[in-house]
């Protein structure tokens, strides 16, 4: 190999060499910024979906653990189904838990029985600072709002999706309902359909299932679990 030749061997490997480097070092923010990007969807999914252990809430005996209304003659149990049913007077009542939650998931199991069902679970209380997830048909709107806030002086802000299809008038139905500081998000039958924000909420309170006044109307609910969030 003559001098000349040489010299252009050892160029373009040279060149070579440096163009692999250049490469590789280019790539590197690429695919720095590619698994950022990943990683944050992850946490934004992984937020929008929390699985916290749950722990049963309802033992399918007993009201321990709740705060029954007094003269009770709504509430009653049997084959471990809490059974809520109007009385003669149609006065409304709320079952509450006796203890209070501040960032929780609560899930149960409700079946319409018959009448004009028009329930809900309370949030953290029953005044203006604390949407109520409905159940049912809405007094006001006279249609079906299952899964939809109701916040009193409101009236309903905002209006769950695509429950009208997932939704079983006949059978058992399974609702998850979040609450994390004032965000409040709603699944039916592991169907994401609710997402709101109430300006000013109460970040405290008791969990309560609703039997709406001036209704004839029967509903039952089981599976009752409560999960903490920390």
């Amino acid at each position: 190999m003559n001098t000349v030749n040489f010299s252009k061997t050892c160029l373009l490997s040279f060149l070579l060499m440096f163009n692999l480097s250049f490469t590789k070092e280019s790539e590197k923010p690429e695919t720095e910024i590619y698994l950022t990007e990943m990683f944050e969807t992850s946490e934004v999914k992984y937020k929008d979906t929390i699985k916290p252990p749950y722990k049963k809430y309802f033992n399918g005996k007993n009201f321990a653990k709740w705060v029954l209304p007094d003269g009770n003659i709504w509430w009653k149990i049997e084959d471990k189904v809490i059974k809520a049913k109007s009385g003669l007077n149609k006065k409304g009542t709320i079952l509450w838990t006796e203890k209070e939650f501040d960032n929780y998931k609560v899930r149960l199991k409700f079946k319409f029985i018959g009448g004009t069902i028009d329930s809900g679970i309370f949030m953290r209380g029953e005044n203006h600072l604390n949407p109520q997830i409905q159940i049912g048909i809405s007094g006001s709107l006279k249609r079906d709002m299952t899964g939809s806030p109701y916040v009193p002086k409101k009236g309903y802000p905002k209006e769950a999706t695509a429950t009208a299809s997932v939704l079983k008038m006949n059978d058992w139905n399974t609702i998850e309902a979040q609450a994390i500081g004032n965000n409040y998000k709603v699944w039916i039958n592991e169907e994401y359909v609710m997402d709101y924000d109430l300006e000013n909420a109460n970040l405290n309170g008791p969990i309560g299932i609703q039997l709406h006044p001036n209704r004839e109307m029967e509903i039952w609910f089981k599976d009752i679990s409560i999960a903490k969030i920390e």
